[in-house]
C-alpha cells in the first residue's frame, strides 16, 4: 500500500485512513486534546485505527447539528491525528487523547459499512514545518511577531484561558507550529477556524489570524468596559444597605473594645508601678485605644500590658525574723546539714538587726539525693517568704533567662521574670536548680545571661528582652543547686557562696529514714505505724546490701518497695488482722530480691601486694578507688587500663618516674624498668575516671608491687604526686572523708595542705577515721607500707625478689 512520509519526523502515514467526524471542532496539528467518542461511526473508526497504527483523519462537519454525517456533510481538509490513550467508559463511550500530526486534503471518501468511512488523502506538508534553512522575509517575520504578541494578549485578557498557554508564543520558534497552536486556542466556532486550517501558506495563515485576533480583542475590551461600568453602577439602595450594616458592626466592635480597654485602664490606674514602667504602660495603652480588639497587634500589646501589671514591682512579703523559729523549722525538716543551717540562721539574725540585706547567692553543691532542693523550700518557710523553683538542666538558649524580644511570634519573658510573677512578691526565695547542667550553643550562653541575675551589683537593674524595663532583683534570696562545680562557669561561680554538702554517714541515713522517709512512705501507702514495724537490722541491711550512694534517694526507693509489699501483705491477710507485722533483715531477700552489693570486711581482707585504695570525688559523692599493679618480666613497657583520663595517665607516669629516681633507696636495681613490664589497672573499666587525686595511690601500689611489701586494706590515700616526690593538695576532702568512714576505712593519708579542712568534718568521721597528713612520698611510704627509704639505703636493703 502506498504511504506518505511526513517531512518533520518521518512518520509514515497510510494513503487511506478512517474518518472521525467532529462537531463544531477543528483539530489543528501539534495539538493534544482529549475527546469523548460516543457515536457508532466514530467508535467504528477508532477500532479501524488499530490497523493504521492508531492514525485517523479528523474532519469538521459543515453543520454541527447533523447527527449521522455523510461525505457531503464534511469539509475536505482535516487533520491527521494519532491515538495516544484510550479509556473505555461503562456507558459504552470512550475517552481518547489525540495528537495532531499533520494536515490532509481528502481526494475521495469511501464507505466501509455500518456507516463507517475512509478517506483517500494527500498530505499538505508544506505547512507542517519550516523548511530547513528557510528564513521568512522581513515583512512576513514582522507579521508573525505582531500576530504572536496579539495572541499572548488575547490569552491574558480572556478569562476562560490559562496564562500558561501563552508560553509557546514568546520568542522565536517554528512559525508554522506557533500558528497552528494559536489557532487551536482561539475560542471561535468551527466555521471560523476552518479557513485557518485550509490556509495555503504561512503569510496567508497569519493574515487570517490577525484579522480574527483584532476582532476578538476589540470584543473582549468592550466586554471588560461593560463589566467595569456595571460594577460601578451597582444599585445604590443595596450598596447603602450594605454600608449601613457594616457601620453597625463597626460600632458594636468599638463599644466592646471600649469596655475591654476600660477594664484594663482601671487596673492600670489602681496598680502602683515605678515611673518608667508607668510611662511605658500608658504609652502602650494609648496605642491600644486606637486598635480594634480583633487586630493581631492589639493582642500583642494586651499581653505585654498584662505582664507589666502582673509583676510584683512593689509587693513584698514580710520577713519572719525569728531565729529560734527558723532553727526549729530547719531541724524538723532536715537532719544534719549544720553548715547550711548556720548560714541561714546567720542571715536571719543580720536581717533582724539591719532590717534589709542585699540578697545573697548561695550554691548548695553536693551529690544527688542529699536534699538540696527541699532545703531551698525549707529556707523559704523559715524566712516566711514565697518559694519559686526554676530548673536549669539542659537550658541552652539565652532567651530562656532574658526572654524573647517582642518582634518574635509567641515572645515571652524569661524564666526569671516568670518565676517572679508566680511568686507575687519582689523578695521570694528563688531556687535555681541544676545550675551546673547549663549548656551553650548558637542560641547564646545562658550561663553568661545569669551573671546579671546573680551579680549583686547588677541585678538591681535586671532587664528582660521582652519587658525592656529594669526590674529590681536585689531583694531576692537566690539559692542555686549543683552536683559539682566543674560544670559552672568560673565567672558565675565567683558570684556564689559555695556550701558543700558531702553526703550522709550510715548513722545519719538511719536517722533520716526513721524520722522522715519511713513515716512518709507509710502515709503514702495507707499504712499505720502501729501495724508495720521496720526493725533496725532491716534498715541496716538495706543500707549495706541495696544502696551505694551519698544521698538517700535510693534508700527512699527501697523503703517504698517495702511499704508496697507490706500493704499487699496486709490486704491479702485481711483487714481483720491488725497485729503488728515486723520487717527484719532476714526477710529482705524475699521482699527486695538478692542484695546487689556486699560490704567488704576490712579485717578479713588482709594485706595485699600491688594493691592500694584511693579516694575519688564524683558527682554522686565520694567513692573508693582500687588501683592494682602487676609486674611481669618484659622489656620496660607500661600498660594502663580501666578507662583512665589523661590526668590519671600522667599521674601513673609520674609515679613510675619517681620510683625510678628512688630505685637505690627503695632497694631496686637502677635499671629495673628495662627487665619488667608494668600493668596498672583501675577496676570498673566501663566507668571513665580522671583527676590528679590518685597520684600517690598509684605510686604506693607501684612500689608495693616492685618491692613485695604489702599494703593495708584499711588505709586509703588521696593526693597528687610530683616527679620530686612532693604531695600536692586536692579537692573534695569532705566527700572523700565521708566515703572512707562509710566504707569502714580506718586511716586516711592526705596532703598536709588539706589538713585545715579536717576541722569542718562531722565529729563522727573524726572519731572513726585517723587522718595522717603528709608532704612527701617518703612520709606516704612510711604510713602506707611501713617503709623508710632513707634507712633502707643505709642498711643496704637488697632488691625485691621479683627482680632477682
Amino acid at each position: 500500500m502506498p504511504t506518505l512520509t511526513r517531512v518533520d519526523d518521518h512518520l509514515e502515514i497510510p494513503e487511506r485512513l478512517p474518518v472521525l467526524a467532529l462537531r463544531d471542532l477543528v483539530f489543528f496539528p501539534y495539538m493534544v486534546l482529549p475527546l469523548l467518542i460516543g457515536r457508532a461511526p466514530s467508535l467504528r473508526a477508532l477500532e479501524e485505527a488499530a490497523d493504521t497504527d492508531g492514525l485517523l483523519l479528523a474532519v469538521a462537519q459543515l453543520d454541527p447539528e447533523t447527527e449521522d454525517p455523510t461525505a457531503s456533510d464534511l469539509h475536505r481538509v482535516g487533520t491527521v491525528v494519532r491515538v495516544l490513550q484510550t479509556t473505555h467508559l461503562p456507558d459504552g463511550t470512550a475517552r481518547v487523547v489525540f495528537e495532531g500530526v499533520g494536515r490532509g486534503r481528502v481526494t475521495r471518501f469511501s464507505s466501509t459499512g455500518e456507516s463507517g468511512m475512509r478517506a483517500t488523502l494527500e498530505l499538505l506538508t508544506q505547512q507542517e514545518a519550516d523548511p530547513p534553512g528557510w528564513k521568512p522575509e522581513a515583512s512576513v517575520e514582522a507579521l508573525c511577531r505582531r500576530v504572536l504578541r496579539m495572541g499572548q494578549d488575547y490569552i491574558r485578557i480572556n478569562p476562560d484561558l490559562a496564562d500558561e498557554l501563552a508560553a509557546p508564543f514568546a520568542g522565536d520558534g517554528d512559525r508554522v507550529r506557533q500558528a497552528h497552536l494559536l489557532a487551536g486556542h482561539l475560542l471561535l466556532p468551527a466555521r471560523e477556524k476552518q479557513p485557518l486550517l485550509e490556509a495555503a501558506d504561512v503569510p496567508a495563515q497569519y493574515q487570517k489570524l490577525r484579522a480574527l485576533l483584532e476582532r476578538e480583542m476589540e470584543i473582549l475590551q468592550i466586554e471588560e468596559t461593560i463589566d467595569q461600568q456595571m460594577r460601578r453602577h451597582v444599585d445604590s439602595e443595596r450598596r447603602q444597605a450594605y454600608l449601613q450594616e457594616q457601620l453597625k458592626i463597626i460600632h458594636r466592635e468599638l463599644d466592646a473594645g471600649e469596655g475591654e480597654w476600660g477594664d484594663l485602664e482601671e487596673k492600670l490606674a489602681s496598680t502602683p508601678l515605678p515611673a518608667p514602667a508607668q510611662d511605658r504602660a500608658e504609652r502602650e495603652m494609648a496605642r491600644l485605644r486606637r486598635l480594634t480588639p480583633a487586630s493581631p497587634e492589639a493582642g500583642i500589646i494586651r499581653t505585654y500590658l498584662d505582664w507589666i501589671l502582673a509583676l510584683p514591682w512593689e509587693a513584698r512579703s514580710p520577713d519572719t525574723l525569728d531565729v529560734a523559729r527558723a532553727s526549729t523549722i530547719l531541724e524538723a525538716e532536715h537532719f544534719g546539714l549544720e553548715e547550711v543551717k548556720d548560714r541561714i540562721l546567720d542571715h536571719i539574725a543580720v536581717l533582724s538587726l539591719v532590717g534589709e540585706l542585699q540578697g545573697p547567692i548561695l550554691c548548695l553543691a553536693g551529690p544527688p539525693g542529699v536534699g538540696k532542693t527541699s532545703l531551698g523550700r525549707s529556707i523559704a518557710r523559715s524566712l516566711g517568704r514565697e518559694f519559686v523553683r526554676v530548673s536549669l538542666g539542659g537550658v541552652r538558649d539565652e532567651a530562656e533567662i532574658r526572654g524573647h524580644r517582642r518582634t518574635y511570634v509567641g515572645a515571652l519573658p524569661g524564666r526569671v521574670l516568670q518565676g517572679m510573677r508566680r511568686s507575687g512578691t519582689r523578695n521570694p526565695v528563688f531556687l535555681l536548680d541544676e545550675v551546673d547542667k547549663l549548656s551553650r550553643d548558637f542560641h547564646g550562653d545562658p550561663g553568661a545571661a545569669l551573671l546579671e541575675v546573680l551579680d549583686p551589683e547588677q541585678n538591681k537593674t535586671f532587664t528582660d528582652h521582652y519587658l525592656e524595663l529594669e526590674f529590681d532583683l536585689s531583694d531576692v534570696l537566690f539559692v542555686a543547686t549543683a552536683n559539682g562545680l566543674a560544670g559552672i562557669p568560673e565567672p558565675l561561680r565567683d558570684r556564689m557562696e559555695i556550701i558543700r554538702i558531702p553526703g550522709y554517714l550510715d548513722t545519719e541515713k538511719q536517722a533520716i529514714a526513721r524520722e522522715f522517709l519511713w513515716p512518709r512512705q507509710l502515709t503514702r501507702h495507707g499504712l499505720a505505724e502501729r501495724n508495720v514495724k521496720l526493725e533496725d537490722s532491716a534498715l541496716s541491711g538495706i543500707m549495706e546490701g541495696y544502696t551505694r550512694e551519698a544521698g538517700v534517694r535510693e534508700l527512699d526507693r527501697q523503703l517504698s518497695r517495702l511499704a508496697r509489699k507490706a500493704a499487699r501483705g496486709q490486704v491479702e491477710a485481711g483487714r481483720a488482722s491488725r497485729g503488728r507485722r515486723p520487717i527484719s533483715a532476714e526477710q529482705l531477700p524475699e521482699l527486695l530480691g538478692p542484695p546487689p552489693f556486699s560490704r567488704v570486711s576490712r579485717e578479713s581482707e588482709g594485706s595485699r601486694v600491688g594493691i592500694s585504695t584511693g579516694l575519688a570525688w564524683t558527682a554522686a559523692g565520694g567513692e573508693l578507688l582500687q588501683v592494682e599493679v602487676a609486674v611481669v618480666p618484659g622489656q620496660g613497657r607500661m600498660q594502663l587500663t580501666g578507662t583512665l583520663g589523661e590526668v590519671m595517665k600522667e599521674s601513673a607516669a609520674a609515679a613510675l618516674t619517681y620510683a625510678r629516681s628512688r630505685a637505690r633507696t627503695l632497694g631496686l636495681r637502677s635499671h629495673f624498668q628495662d627487665e619488667l613490664d608494668l600493668h596498672i589497672h583501675v577496676p570498673e573499666g566501663a566507668t571513665p575516671k580522671d583527676g590528679p587525686s590518685a597520684g600517690i595511690t598509684m605510686a604506693v601500689a607501684l612500689i608495693s608491687a616492685l618491692t613485695g611489701v604489702p599494703t593495708r586494706s584499711d588505709v586509703a590515700l588521696t593526693g597528687e604526686i610530683t616527679l620530686r616526690g612532693r604531695v600536692l593538695p586536692v579537692g573534695g576532702i569532705r566527700e572523700k572523708a565521708v566515703a572512707a568512714a562509710r566504707e569502714g576505712i580506718r586511716t586516711v593519708i592526705l596532703p598536709a595542705d588539706n589538713e585545715g579542712e579536717l576541722a569542718r568534718l562531722p565529729q563522727e568521721v573524726l572519731e572513726r577515721v585517723t587522718f595522717i597528713s603528709v608532704s612527701t612520698m617518703d612520709e606516704v611510704l612510711d604510713a602506707a607500707l611501713g617503709m623508710k627509704p632513707g634507712l633502707m639505703a643505709e642498711e643496704g636493703g637488697g632488691p625485691s625478689p621479683l627482680l632477682t
